[in-house]
């Protein structure tokens, strides 16, 4: 059956009214950014920042019509507004959110619910900047996570630069089982979703802010994800939206950063750390990426990067040291060719840096939340 065209889609959208404008959804202009792939259709609806919350029947019922239609194997269908201008800033206010003392995330929690009700644990996996071999560490530390027995998910957060079907050598796109729902993505024992099942690899994503925010909820509360133990979310570099919408929406269990030894690195990654401290979610240490190179011929090490400039930043901070991870051309290989190291092997040298680290993870996890007021996650280690 052939997907259906543009027009058609636009054509069965004019019979859905906007219940406060008394006008079709088509010619008041808030149909945006349709998008149509092998029977996947995606589309935004622009609203008023006001009437948001509002008119999440309204997306449901644009959502459940598309998918109705002949040809169309799934629909998403993303609410997104512009955001009024910025009120003047009290000292200590982060802008767009709650005043910072270091309680911002348990007030936004108490507002927005938990997207992710039926996971135990949420861990975050930062970096100051690109290039550090953040999403690399995340999907290993994923994979390490489950072969020691959680139930684990891995969101890719990263929606400008998605990886993660490279890195686990997915193919194909996503599917519903109940017309509701996407059913994540499942390789090497654990669940998946990024945006890179979701659109071509070299199709960029030319998406306002309020846009990368809708989408990464729908990631979250619209994915079949069922019950973990454990959800590993690649973060994008830096400390914009992103990060601010998962520790207001979710309760991060905490957040590991990821950096490598050279002094301009670790500044980022200081930033990275100040930002989840001040949105009062616990840093469970810093893994040191790229830490050293061993020639594979004659066992020579060398220090690219420097070494040893995460721990002694750990130490200073105050915070875990994980572990070092080296530079090896055979984890870029295995990462490059969706075999990542510790599935491709999971005896040697490498993945054991990546089992010691998520050992310690499961670890720092359970101490955390032994000092909060919050539950402690389900953890389960079989």
């Amino acid at each position: 059956m052939n997907e259906p065209s543009e027009q058609q889609i636009l054509e069965a959208l004019k019979c859905v009214v906007d219940p406060d404008r008394k006008q079709d959804i088509v010619r008041s202009g808030m149909v945006q950014g349709l998008r149509i792939q092998d029977g996947h259709v995606l589309l935004t609806l622009q609203v008023d920042p006001q009437r948001g919350a509002s008119l999440e029947p309204l997306r449901k019922e644009v959502e459940a019509l598309v998918h109705k239609l002949p040809g169309v194997l799934t629909a998403s269908v993303v609410l997104t507004a512009e955001r009024p201008a910025p009120s003047p800033q009290r000292p200590g206010q982060a802008q767009g959110g709650p005043a910072q003392g270091g309680h911002g995330h348990g007030h936004a929690h108490a507002g927005a619910g938990n997207l992710l009700p039926e996971v135990g644990a949420i861990i975050a996996v930062a970096s100051g900047k690109g290039g550090v071999g953040k999403s690399t560490t995340a999907v290993n530390l994923a994979l390490a996570l489950a072969r020691l027995g959680c139930r684990t998910g891995l969101l890719d957060a990263d929606i400008y630069g998605p990886s993660a079907r490279r890195l686990l050598g997915i193919e194909g796109q996503p599917t519903s089982s109940d017309g509701q729902r996407l059913d994540p993505m499942e390789k090497y024992g654990i669940k998946a979703m990024s945006m890179a099942f979701l659109v071509e690899e070299e199709t960029p994503i030319v998406w306002r802010g309020p846009m990368v925010q809708s989408a990464l909820e729908q990631m979250m509360r619209d994915v079949a994800w069922g019950a973990l133990d454990v959800m590993v979310v690649d973060m994008p570099p830096g400390t914009g939206d992103t990060q601010l919408t998962m520790a207001q929406k979710v309760p991060l269990a905490g957040a590991v950063i990821v950096s490598t030894p050279q002094d301009i690195a670790l500044i980022d990654a200081r930033k990275g750390l100040n930002m989840f401290r001040k949105v009062d979610v616990p840093v469970l240490g810093l893994i040191e990426n790229m830490s050293y190179f061993c020639c594979p011929n004659c066992g020579h090490r060398t220090e690219i990067f420097g070494h040893g400039g995460a721990r002694a930043e750990a130490d200073r901070l105050g915070m875990p040291f994980l572990g070092e991870i080296p530079l090896d051309i055979v984890i870029r290989e295995t990462s490059d060719g969706g075999h990542p190291i510790v599935a491709s092997d999971p005896e040697g040298d490498h993945a054991r840096a990546y089992f010691a680290i998520a050992e310690a993870l499961l670890a720092g996890i359970q101490r955390s939340t032994a000092s909060r007021t919050a539950a402690a996650p389900r953890i389960v280690v079989s």
